[in-house]
């Protein structure tokens, strides 16, 4: 795998990736080189999100193994099981002392629209053992704005909702619930004037910074094996549309992060 790496980074910065997933099969080769190398580019905290129980044991550990690491562990709604999720298995997992969310969990109809039912009361089952070890949520929404939107507005959660892709007036709705906006690195692409706005509407202190690594690498990187180094190439393009420097944009989405996750 070639790592893609900015040349340089704000002196000091702390990047938070707070959405990941270096349990990924193409960064197996070399996990204490990668690490190492991200930590230099000012990388400082990584969230590794789990999509089922497999995913969620190795994003564990890679937090055992690795300081910077930290885990979210749950059900995607594509890795959803034909039967009942495992729920007692997730609060398990949940007690690790690295696990600092619930997630990655939420509604997809974009892969799967098959089985609408059954991902909405996985996620609502998930919400629900979020509150009851009080803990945020990490909400992936795909062509399931509306759906997610009630849910959320139903379950009053705290949390993020990841790589949004929803309309401004969702994404003000869910801040207006206490909701953070996770962007990452398609607000870089040429076509995504949508998110632009958003990002230029919703408020600096609600936006979190992250990957979803391996995909969605930013421009100049577009195609490419992401990274949480080039989480620098959106905070450049945030710092643009807030008319802010980007190291205050490393630094405030970096507090943002620690006060979500408690890290």
């Amino acid at each position: 795998m070639t790592l893609h790496l900015p040349n340089e980074v704000p002196k000091g910065a702390l990047i938070t990736d707070t959405h990941a997933h270096y349990d990924d099969k193409r960064y197996n080769e070399d996990y204490d080189g990668l690490f190492s190398a991200l930590a230099e580019k000012g990388v400082d905290r990584i969230i590794n999100c789990g999509c089922d129980i497999k995913s969620s044991e190795k994003c564990l550990d890679l937090s055992d193994k690795y300081s910077l690491c930290y885990t979210a562990v749950g059900y995607h709604p594509c890795n959803l099981p034909k039967g009942d999720i495992n729920l007692s298995k997730i609060e398990e997992l949940a007690q690790h002392k690295k696990v600092v969310a619930i997630g990655e969990i939420g509604l997809d109809y974009y892969w799967h629209d098959d089985n609408k039912q059954a991902q909405k009361k996985a996620f609502r089952e998930q919400l629900s053992l979020a509150r009851r070890l009080s803990l945020p949520v990490i909400i992936h929404d795909r062509d399931a704005h509306s759906d997610t939107l009630d849910i959320l507005k139903e379950t009053k959660p705290v949390g993020v909702v990841h790589c949004f892709s929803g309309s401004k007036e969702m994404a003000l709705e869910a801040v207006k619930l206490g909701m953070y906006i996770g962007i990452g690195g398609v607000l870089t692409f040429k076509n995504a004037r949508k998110l632009v706005e958003i990002a230029s509407t919703v408020p600096i202190e609600r936006i979190l910074l992250e990957t979803d690594a391996p995909y969605m690498a930013p421009e100049p990187y577009r195609g490419k094996t992401n990274n949480s180094a080039l989480i620098l190439f959106v905070a450049q393009k945030l710092a643009q549309i807030k008319n802010l420097p980007c190291e205050k944009i490393l630094e405030i989405t970096h507090k943002n992060a620690e006060e979500l996750f408690k890290f």
